[in-house]
């Protein structure tokens, strides 16, 4: 029997449909294909020609592209891959998930999995309480003045969670790209985000500063402590109703304008590697599970969270989700892409520190803070890293 090992990110939503996946093709195939699971942070930070160098098959984050191309670590999949296949898969992209694995004119991975920054909310304790969602940003602020001691707003705020929500929002309020067109992030709109992540962090749960995604949504899920959250990676399990304790929903990020944009995309990319022996069997299984009804069936039911479009759309996958997708779909739709040169990881890595520490100390000069940063990115891009 051929055997090939992958690399994914350990929580349900990253490992159990891989493995399900891989139970159907191993039968229909003779082929083992064993998943390993790093952790959330290993998954956005960890060096990719580590895992080159062990992994047939990897799911990555986009942002890791432009060192996969420098290094030769990925197979072009237009190499691979049908052309009708990769033209179904950009036709089926949820915003710009397809094109976020697309550098120097080679296509990279599959987006398996679409995720962006979205809102989280408990439901049932937001009726309990007599109180809205927000759908603004002054809703946000104002939610939290009602809320009392003992049941506050939240927002993941680790260093790269810090990242993410400040690259949000300085997304959504620029009038232009920035940092993803080589371009200087201006300082009205660094300090004017700086400004909303310090007031927001003020009135947010005490341990935000130190919550994943996970470590929030699993709060939310098992406690009543948290009731809302305005930006948080959507995990659709946690609005699944057999999962954990109270069920979370999840909808559009909050906005300043009539659309929510901005939100900084994730989600998952399926790549094959270089050193992959077998590439006609990591094809075949790259071609089996990207299929639209793979995706919404297989999948779904096993924990994932698809990637095409078709299974956002359908009514069956949002009615076991609390409508999940088709709630969120418009800020993915309209959501930012990271920078992908290599030497970015570690942009955002320090970034996100600095991030951190200067929302939570709340005593710099925001204009000094944001030419830091600026220049901070040149150095990496200049460099391929922190050199």
């Amino acid at each position: 029997m051929i055997k090939l090992k992958g690399m994914t990110w350990k929580h349900e939503r990253g490992l159990k449909p891989l493995v399900e996946a891989s139970r159907i093709f191993a039968e229909k195939n003779n082929v083992q294909i064993d998943w390993d699971a790093r952790s959330l942070s290993d998954f956005e930070l960890f060096p990719l020609d580590e895992l080159a160098n062990k992994y047939d098959l990897i799911m990555i984050d986009h942002p890791h592209i432009g060192i996969a191309h420098e290094q030769n670590l990925l197979q072009p999949l237009e190499k691979l891959l049908s052309k009708e296949m990769l033209q179904e898969q950009e036709n089926g992209s949820v915003g710009k998930s397809y094109q976020s694995y697309f550098w120097e004119g080679h296509q990279y991975a599959i987006p398996l999995d679409a995720a962006t920054q979205v809102s989280a909310f408990r439901k049932d304790l937001l009726m309990e309480k007599k109180l809205s969602a927000p759908i603004t940003w002054d809703d946000v602020f104002s939610l939290a003045d009602k809320l009392s001691s003992d049941t506050k707003i939240a927002i993941p705020f680790v260093p790269v969670h810090a990242y993410s929500s400040f690259f949000t929002l300085c997304s959504h309020f620029s009038p232009q790209g920035f940092w993803s067109n080589n371009e200087d992030l201006s300082i009205e709109t660094g300090e004017k985000v700086l400004g909303l992540l310090i007031d927001l962090l003020k009135v947010s749960h005490k341990d935000s500063k130190n919550m994943d995604p996970i470590d929030m949504l699993d709060r939310m899920n098992t406690t009543n402590e948290i009731v809302y959250c305005p930006l948080v990676y959507g995990y659709s399990n946690y609005s699944r109703a057999d999962y954990g304790m109270y069920p979370v929903t999840f909808r559009e990020m909050p906005k300043s304008n009539s659309i929510p944009d901005g939100s900084m995309i994730g989600g998952v990319g399926l790549s094959i590697s270089t050193k992959c022996a077998h590439t006609k069997e990591a094809v075949e299984f790259v071609n089996m599970v990207s299929a639209p009804d793979f995706q919404k069936s297989i999948i779904f039911n096993a924990g994932g969270q698809p990637g095409h479009l078709n299974a956002w759309k359908d009514k069956t996958v949002n009615s076991n989700s609390d409508d999940f997708f088709i709630g969120t779909i418009e800020t993915l739709q309209n959501g930012s892409m990271r920078p992908r040169f290599a030497g970015y990881i570690d942009f955002q890595a320090e970034a996100g520190k600095r991030i951190r520490d200067f929302v939570t100390a709340d005593n710099g000069s925001k204009s000094d803070f944001i030419e830091e940063l600026n220049a901070l990115i040149k150095k990496c891009r200049a460099n391929k890293g922190l050199k």
